[in-house]
C-alpha cells in the first residue's frame, strides 16, 4: 500500500544526508523539458507532439489513421477551450501543455488516492490523511526511530491548509495534488520556501547563512578534504544566492534559489503553435484551424510514415 509519502521523503532525506557525504543534495526545482527531441519543424513535428500531448500519449497517436487522429484531436480541442467560446487562446494552450507535461504528477496522486480516501467519497479530509499517515505513531509518544511525528504532522497540517483553497479541511483531487506536489503550484510557493528555510535554518534566526547553506548539502564529518563542488557552491552563495550581500539568504533570495524563474517552455510552445496555425491572424485558434494543421499537434500513421521517410533519406 503506497502511503506515508511525506514521511518516506523525510526519511530518505535523512539517509541521503548521512550515507553519501560527498554527493550534493539538490533543492532547486527546475521545469522539465517538454521533449527529449530537438525542436526542428523542418525535420518533423515530434517535439510539438510530445509538448502538446506528453511523450507517452504522443506515441499512441502514431499508430492511428489520419481520420482517427483528427477525431481525437477534435475532442481534445473542446477540452482545451476552457470558456467554451469556440476558440483556443495562447493562455488556454499553455495551461493544457503544462497539464500534459505533469501527467506523471497526476498519476502519482491517483496511485495514492485510494489509500487516503478512506470513506470513498471522492474527497480526502485532513482527518483521513492524518489518521492514515500518523495514526499508529500518535499512539506512541516516544517512538524508537527518533522522528518527531508531532512536528511532522503539524507541518503537514499547515501545508494541507494552504492547499485547501476553500478552507473546508477537505481536499479534492486538485487540492490534494497541490498538497503532495506543492512545487508545481504558484499558490504553494510560500510553503515550499518556508519548509526549506525551516529545514536549513539551524539557528532559527529566519535566514540561511553560508554555513547553513553548505551544511544542508554537505556532511563533512568523515571527509579529509572538501569536494571541489563545495567550493563552487560557496562562490555561488556569495556571488548569486546572497543578492544583497548581507551574508545570508532571506525569503525572497531563497525563493529565487529553489524556484528559479526559468525560461517558460510551455508558453514558448503555445506561441509557436498559435503562430503556425492561426490562418486569419486573429491571435486565437478555431477548431477548424487546429484540425487543418493537425499534423503539427498530433501524429498519425501518415505523419509517422512521412517522418520515417525523412529519416531514411538522411541516411
Amino acid at each position: 500500500m503506497e502511503i506515508r509519502p511525506l514521511l518516506m521523503c523525510f526519511a530518505l532525506c535523512v539517509v541521503y544526508a548521512t550515507s553519501k557525504p560527498t554527493e550534493k543534495k539538490e533543492r532547486i526545482h527546475h521545469d522539465a523539458p517538454l521533449s527529449s527531441r530537438e525542436h526542428d519543424d523542418a525535420q518533423g513535428f515530434d517535439y510539438d507532439h510530445d509538448a502538446f500531448l506528453g511523450q507517452k500519449e504522443a506515441k499512441s497517436f502514431d499508430d492511428l489513421s489520419p481520420e482517427e487522429s483528427k477525431r481525437r484531436l477534435g475532442v481534445i480541442v473542446e477540452k482545451i477551450d476552457g470558456d467554451s467560446d469556440g476558440f483556443v487562446t495562447e493562455v488556454e494552450l499553455k495551461a493544457w501543455i503544462k497539464k500534459a507535461q505533469k501527467k506523471y504528477v497526476y498519476e502519482n496522486v491517483d496511485r495514492q488516492w485510494k489509500d487516503f480516501d478512506v470513506n470513498n467519497d471522492g474527497m480526502i479530509s485532513w482527518e483521513e490523511y492524518r489518521n492514515v499517515t500518523y495514526g499508529t505513531y500518535l499512539d506512541d509518544p516516544e517512538p524508537d526511530d527518533g522522528y518527531n511525528y508531532q512536528h511532522m504532522m503539524a507541518r503537514d497540517e499547515r501545508r494541507f491548509k494552504m492547499a485547501d483553497q476553500n478552507g473546508d479541511q477537505i481536499a479534492n483531487k486538485e487540492e490534494f495534488t497541490a498538497f503532495l506536489h506543492p512545487e508545481e503550484y504558484d499558490h504553494m510557493k510560500d510553503i515550499v520556501v518556508l519548509e526549506t528555510m525551516e529545514d536549513i535554518d539551524k539557528n532559527g534566526d529566519g535566514f540561511i547563512d553560508l554555513n547553513e547553506y553548505i551544511g544542508d548539502m554537505y556532511n563533512h564529518e568523515d571527509e579529509m578534504e572538501e569536494p571541489d563542488w563545495v567550493a563552487t557552491e560557496r562562490e555561488q552563495f556569495s556571488e548569486f544566492r546572497d543578492k544583497n550581500k548581507d551574508g545570508k539568504m532571506d525569503r525572497e533570495e531563497t525563493l529565487d534559489w529553489i524556484l528559479p524563474s526559468d525560461y517558460d517552455h510551455a508558453e514558448a510552445e503555445a506561441k509557436h503553435l498559435v503562430y503556425e496555425s492561426d490562418l486569419n491572424k486573429d491571435g486565437k485558434l478555431s477548431k477548424e484551424e487546429i484540425l487543418n494543421k493537425y499534423d503539427l499537434f498530433v501524429g498519425s500513421q501518415a505523419t509517422d510514415f512521412g517522418e520515417a521517410l525523412v529519416r531514411h533519406d538522411e541516411f
